[in-house]
């Protein structure tokens, strides 16, 4: 008997991180890390789970996006959508109405993330595979059969993208040996959120350095004089050696970005992230032209494929961080990668809310198996939050995520966690609320 795709389950999820101000930035003052959570079953009694990341109000919005994609994936037999899964994104993707609401963007394009993830999940589940592991194991020709080259080719083609990974292939055993040994390069950004404290700042910034990482990350650009403190303060606190990031979260106009960096720059920003619209390309490229050598780095919020070409095209980027659930998934993803291995540009995965850290690890350890075949000057972002709410969470040992073993692409989340903190009738939004 065929087995179908059963139902597609998505829930809110929400935590009360706002609280303590964990993930305040520019931007985001008070965020509450969410989730629309989305479980895939299957008529055989499979399961895949995924899910894309919000900051709290709006997220009903993403899961009413997650069910009406929905009706495109129920029925659909599972070994058709796990034999094309490039066929599988166009269709969420592609859809000639829901399509209207990008296209390729926004909240259709996440819930279509989210059900992307889901259904690498439940492949890496069936192979008994993590899904770092699923990629790097299939052939340059199955990988390129995943991307969509329609508009891409006047900067990748089929044919570069093959050679791009045959030319990995050969050392793809050592470097699986290698990862699972020694894990892959993070930094962390646990000690920078815009609403701690100075003492706090300082304390968590030493932690970072005894606990191994060689990179910590700060927010800024709300007030520059407090900016320049806190900088000065955490360059104290670490060291000449330890490079220190900053990321502005959008806030800055083109010429207001330069001239604020430009007080930062004493205390050596290793680089600076979304330094203006995540939609300004040429802005973006002004930046990174007037502040060399400190580095511009974006791409959380950047919608697709196509915009990450033109950011490569237009040199307007050093650091291409890719986000697990802002562009369609796990499919949409290797494209990407293998846009920055063609422009040679080091990809450092987003990874600032619920559940990112446990799947974008999965992208950069396959990109550095089977794509670039480098960690170079490439690290993950950590955060320490909400990781005891998953069933596989992230490990992470002197400053290295270390491999995920188990199948899957570590998204599952405990279902008491989904039920307490489901929205707004979970457990802790009811006691939130009476409070």
């Amino acid at each position: 008997m065929t087995e179908l795709i059963n139902s597609v389950e998505a829930v809110d999820v929400r935590f009360p991180t706002s609280l303590e101000l964990d993930g305040s930035d520019a931007m985001n003052p008070e965020p509450d890390y969410s989730a629309a959570y989305v479980t895939i079953r299957t008529s055989g009694g499979d399961k895949g789970c995924g899910l894309a990341f919000t900051v709290g109000r709006g997220n009903d919005v993403e899961v009413a996006a997650v069910r009406a994609l929905a009706p495109l994936v129920v029925g659909l037999p599972v070994a058709e959508v796990l034999g094309d899964l490039h066929g599988f994104s166009r269709r969420l993707t592609g859809d000639s109405q829901l399509r209207w609401l990008g296209p390729e963007k926004g909240a259709i394009h996440m819930a279509a993330a989210a059900i992307v993830n889901a259904v690498w999940d439940l492949y890496g589940r069936r192979t008994g595979k993590p899904v770092w592991r699923l990629l790097s194991e299939l052939s340059p020709e199955q990988l390129v059969d995943l991307v969509d080259f329609r508009y891409l080719e006047d900067a990748l083609t089929r044919d570069e993208a093959l050679d791009i990974l045959r030319r990995a292939e050969p050392g793809r055993a050592e470097r699986t040996a290698h990862l699972l040994e020694h894990g892959y390069p993070a930094y962390t950004t646990t000690p920078g959120w815009l609403g701690y404290d100075d003492d706090k700042l300082v304390r968590l910034s030493k932690e970072a350095v005894a606990d191994g990482f060689s990179q910590i990350k700060l927010k800024v650009g709300v007030d520059r004089d407090a900016d320049v403190r806190r900088l000065r303060l955490a360059r104290q606190a670490v060291g000449p050696d330890i490079r220190i990031a900053v990321d502005a979260n959008q806030a800055w106009g083109v010429q207001q970005a330069i001239d604020w960096m430009r007080s930062l720059v004493p205390y050596d920003p290793y680089w600076i992230e979304e330094p203006t619209s995540p939609d300004d390309i040429l802005g973006h490229a002004a930046v990174r032209k007037a502040l060399a050598p400190v580095k511009v780095a974006t791409g959380e919020h950047t919608h697709n494929q196509v915009m990450f070409k033109q950011f490569l095209q237009a040199g307007a980027l050093d650091v291409l961080q890719m986000d697990a659930s802002r562009t369609a998934g796990v499919t949409e993803n290797v494209a990407i990668l293998l846009l920055a291995a063609k422009f040679g540009v080091p990809v450092c995965p987003h990874a600032g809310g619920v559940g990112l850290c446990e799947m974008v690890q999965h992208l950069a350890m396959f990109d550095y198996v089977a794509v670039s075949g480098t960690h170079e000057n490439r690290v993950i972002e950590y955060v320490d939050h909400l990781h005891e709410h998953f069933t596989d969470p992230v490990r992470i040992r002197d400053g290295h995520y270390l491999a995920p073993t188990a199948p899957g692409i570590s998204a599952e989340m405990h279902p008491a966690s989904v039920a307490a903190h489901s929205y707004p009738d979970g457990a802790v939004w009811k006691g939130k609320a009476g409070a």
